[in-house]
């Protein structure tokens, strides 16, 4: 019973910084996304310094959730690593261009075009390679006796190549409706503008991996229509948060498209989550399956709870102080 219970609540934590980091990062990776649209350079400064104070303590959550899967989920490790190598170096290749671009480009003006590419295609690549890592996990590994016995290119494939441009639209999706929060003017109308042709098209790519999942993983098919459950809940959830966006950007709020967008984000995991728990290395191996030893996970989980409330307090502060609207020529720098 110890066992059982230090594994939920370890798959509870880690769910928890992955959606974190989702929610959190996801709205400046789909700034860098939305980069070479901009209508001028001075909305590129407005989109770089909206989330400039806080883009690195967005990443914390990542090097959380890595960390406590290395230290509750060592098969996730021995598994993962093997069979996304390449698409896990490719995302974080993107996210240090992307962070590197953060400081040089308002350092740099002779050369500045430099940054923002190396800005927009870090966030690009970044965005593109947790898609298809997500396509990956849905599709499932080749696993024989709890070792990865498939190819380094097996996760790269037409269905997970959809996910990582379903990933990207969203992320812009994320961007565009911070941006609306976040500034005024015409930087705000042109976020308003873009907002709802991106949401069709994550609405559509959403349509699309919902109808090609059951040909890459039909255990996925199985879980949703055997039945009737309450797991439809979450998608008609999601799906009634893309119409409160949808209307909140025809009344021209400013406050809550971001938040039905992030609604949209939630939903949208804890279905991924419902489909398939409690496998966490598809296609068969469970979180008990996959857990460490019991001293080993109550030996970190005693440090994880200090930290959290910390990074949580941290977090909640810093988005107190840069509160409020970024104006063209100004910036926290």
């Amino acid at each position: 019973m110890e066992f059982l219970d230090l594994s939920m609540i370890w798959a509870v934590i880690i769910g928890f910084g992955v959606i974190m980091y989702v929610i959190m990062d996801g709205f400046d990776l789909g700034l860098g996304i939305l980069y070479p649209f901009a209508p001028d350079e001075a909305s590129r400064d407005v989109m770089m310094n909206s989330v400039a104070p806080v883009w690195d303590g967005n990443e914390t959550w990542l090097v959380l959730g890595g960390a406590g899967l290395l230290g509750a989920f060592p098969l996730v490790y021995s598994v993962f690593l093997p069979a996304l190598y390449i698409g896990v170096f490719l995302m974080l290749a993107g996210l240090i261009f992307r962070g590197v671009a953060f400081e040089f480009r308002f350092k740099s003006r002779r050369n500045r075009h430099w940054w923002n590419r190396a800005f927009c295609w870090g966030s690009a690549v970044a965005a593109f390679a947790q898609g298809a890592v997500v396509g990956a996990y849905i599709q499932g590994f080749a696993v024989e006796d709890f070792v990865y016995v498939g190819g380094a290119l097996d996760w790269l494939t037409p269905f997970t190549v959809l996910t990582g441009l379903g990933l990207m639209t969203g992320y812009a999706l994320l961007g565009a409706t911070w941006l609306i929060l976040k500034s005024e003017g015409h930087v705000q109308a042109w976020a308003y503008r873009i907002t709802p042709a991106l949401l069709a098209a994550v609405l559509a790519v959403f349509v699309a991996i919902s109808l090609w999942t059951p040909f890459v993983n039909p255990a996925v098919w199985s879980r949703w229509f055997d039945h009737i459950q309450l797991i439809w809940v979450l998608p008609a959830l999601a799906l009634a948060c893309a119409v409160w966006l949808w209307r909140a950007v025809r009344r021209r709020s400013e406050g809550q498209p971001f938040i039905a967008t992030l609604g949209m984000f939630i939903f949208t995991y804890l279905g991924l989550v419902a489909s398939k728990w409690p496998v966490i290395v598809p296609p068969d191996y469970t979180i008990w399956d996959a857990a460490s030893a019991p001293e080993s996970q109550l030996f970190l989980l005693i440090g994880v709870l200090f930290v959290i409330p910390i990074v949580l307090a941290y977090t909640a502060w810093t988005y107190w102080v840069f509160r409020g609207k970024v104006k063209v020529g100004e910036g926290y720098h």
